[in-house]
């Protein structure tokens, strides 16, 4: 059987930046080209696979179905030939950059305050940040590795445990004084929650002993934890939030603990990676790293 030709790399980008931008004079000042050099490619393009890519509709060159079909698969195929070279690239020295996918409170309140010991072991690796809150393909994002909240179990990818976490309760102390003698006292308050975690109050009231489908006198959802955390900053309410995201500065600006009962969360913080990218220089330098920022923080909270 005779193997298909395979277009040159320059007329799959020229195609991708065309389709994209569904304009051959955009697509050639992205590429810093003519636009006759991007029509060229896009018929020497079209005459190899034997298909119309592009129509024209008055001024304009618009993709057909087929061409809207390859041009996803391409730009997907473009993406990883990108990742797989930096990360290439990356593995000799183990200079570079590491692409991660964090969960933004995690982020901020844990990881980012922490980065300057990693800069000062490895000044030449720069770690590049993106907010993901659920799991995603590896394949299909420029990502290298993850923070992963919940169940260990990602498709095609190593998970590694850095630790769990105690959820507590916080409110302002002007806003509670001395009114919860008892968990039920609780309901007379807004209720302040993660709307990434909907069954975190059913679960404190199990473990307080009050029936699941207890209903405050007001429930209040936030994206974020830390939304959460500065919403009971503020006073408008009961959060129950991860103690490790509340800050110092919250503590002493008059924020207490509402309730001396904590739940153990059932979920965990991962460190999650490609299987296949176990190999590249920064992410095995940063895995090394954050596992054992996780071991340290671990040992502290225990104590």
């Amino acid at each position: 059987m005779q193997r298909m030709r395979i277009p040159p790399l320059s007329a799959l980008s020229a195609f991708e930046a065309a389709a994209r931008h569904e304009s051959f004079t955009l697509a050639a000042k992205e590429l810093c080209l003519t636009d006759s050099a991007i029509s060229r490619q896009i018929n020497n393009l079209e005459s190899t696979l034997d298909i119309r890519l592009f129509v024209r509709v008055k001024q304009r060159v618009v993709l057909t179905k087929a061409g809207r079909l390859y041009s996803e698969q391409i730009r997907a195929s473009l993406g990883a030939i990108e990742r797989d070279t930096r990360t290439m690239a990356a593995h000799g020295s183990g200079d570079g950059r590491l692409e991660i996918a964090v969960l933004p409170t995690f982020s901020t309140e844990w990881l980012i305050p922490r980065l300057t010991s990693f800069y000062a072991e490895h000044p030449q690796i720069r770690v590049n940040m993106g907010v993901r809150s659920e799991p995603f393909s590896f394949e299909q994002e420029h990502f290298e590795a993850a923070i992963h909240h919940g169940r260990p179990v990602w498709p095609r990818a190593t998970s590694e445990l850095l630790f769990g976490e105690n959820m507590v309760l916080i409110a302002r102390q002007d806003l509670i004084g001395d009114r919860i003698k008892t968990a039920a006292d609780l309901l007379h308050f807004p209720l302040l929650h993660c709307t990434a975690r909907p069954d975190s109050w059913k679960q404190w009231f199990e473990a307080a002993g009050l029936p699941r489908d207890s209903a405050p006198v007001h429930a209040v959802g936030f994206e974020l934890h830390s939304m959460c955390i500065r919403a009971a900053e503020s006073g408008l309410g009961i959060a129950l939030v991860p103690e490790f995201f509340v800050r110092d500065s919250a503590w002493q600006s008059g924020v207490v603990r509402a309730h001396p009962l904590s739940i153990r969360s059932a979920d965990a913080y991962y460190l999650v990676y490609p299987n296949n990218l176990r190999h590249s220089a920064p992410l095995e330098a940063f895995r090394e790293w954050i596992l054992a920022q996780a071991r340290k923080f671990e040992q502290g909270a225990m104590r």
